[in-house]
């Protein structure tokens, strides 16, 4: 067994062990009534995005089989991006989610009511800033004076950011256009912007469809970490459901490690993008759900502070006020 492997299995076995202590922490928590439908039957509605855990967790059916028994059903809904995802979290129309590191920011920013209730391992080759094939920018550097198109407040905002900071160009000093990913593609393959910045499966994409070249990704400049939030009333009032649902979040990661081919499979069929698109997402793709730490909340600031200071957001902002109280238990040491 390699190193890796050793790892891969570490953070399988976290997962899951941290998943069964938000259950243990919250059972005092006494079951209420959640959005109902006919005849009494409960209902947790789940905003998704076309890639990642819960677009797994929703291929597999699992989630619903174990709350099928509590008398809850799941809904799902997809969202083109993380900040569309935390607009339906915050007006009420979903009540748990996942989304990268920027979503929760600008919501939190925005006034929205949500808590963080964990994470996913970094994953920073998971999203990049892309040119054309063709294109003379040959560096970061040369982006300066460009047009840039990205999602706004996606994960791939701050990877922007510091891409600009580490390469000396100011964020002033290109023409940074909003689009969602559809759009940004189809701006990008008609060569209306420079540069694109994305993430998977929608970079993947554009590496293997129209052979979109990487200037930069993620690695060495953010961690890319993917949080799964909810809405603060949902999350307090069901603790427990809330509970089941990073259990059964931890099974799928641990399943999808050690069956990327089918990963890929379910992937393929929930995105509808070919086989071999969704092969090189997931390579990339790090598994093993953890507990909210410290560590990890700091590291959230030190995004918000970035976005605070370029006046991307309307308000400074304390990340930390968007953990959800108690905190759930830390996972027992294995070592």
């Amino acid at each position: 067994m390699t190193v890796r492997d050793l790892r891969g299995t570490r953070r399988r076995t976290l997962g899951v062990l941290f998943a069964a202590g938000v259950i243990a922490a919250t059972a005092h928590a006494p079951a209420r009534a959640q959005t109902g439908g006919a005849e009494g039957k409960q209902e947790i509605r789940i905003g998704f995005q076309k890639y990642g855990t819960l677009t797994l967790l929703k291929g597999r059916g699992t989630l619903e089989q174990r709350l099928a028994g509590r008398n809850i059903t799941v809904k799902w809904t997809e969202f083109p991006a993380g900040p569309q995802l935390l607009e339906g979290l915050n007006v009420g129309s979903v009540d748990f989610g996942t989304v990268g590191e920027a979503p929760p920011i600008f919501a939190q920013a925005a006034g929205a009511n949500l808590v963080y209730v964990g994470n996913e391992p970094p994953s920073p080759g998971s999203e990049a800033i892309v040119v054309p094939q063709a294109s003379t920018v040959r560096s970061v550097a040369d982006l300066k004076g460009k047009k840039i198109v990205l999602n706004k407040g996606s994960n791939v905002h701050y990877l922007l950011v510091k891409a600009l900071e580490k390469a000396g160009v100011a964020y002033r000093d290109v023409q940074v256009i909003y689009l969602p990913p559809a759009d940004a593609r189809a701006a990008f393959e008609r060569g209306s912007v420079d540069a694109w910045v994305i993430w998977d499966p929608f970079l993947a994409a554009a590496e293997k469809q129209i052979g979109a070249r990487v200037l930069a990704d993620g690695k060495g400049l953010v961690n890319n970490y993917q949080f799964y939030l909810a809405s603060r009333p949902y999350a307090e009032k069901h603790r427990e459901t809330v509970g089941i649902v990073l259990e059964e979040i931890a099974k799928v990661d641990a399943w999808g490690a050690a069956h990327p081919k089918e990963v890929a499979a379910i992937l393929s069929t929930q995105t509808g993008l070919e086989p071999g698109v969704v092969a090189l997402a997931a390579s990339r793709y790090a598994y093993g759900v953890q507990p909210i730490s410290a560590s990890v909340l700091q590291q959230q600031q030190k995004v918000a502070d970035a976005f605070a200071s370029l006046r991307l957001i309307p308000k400074p902002i304390v990340v930390a006020d968007a953990r959800l109280q108690p905190a759930p238990a830390a996972p027992p040491s294995t070592k």
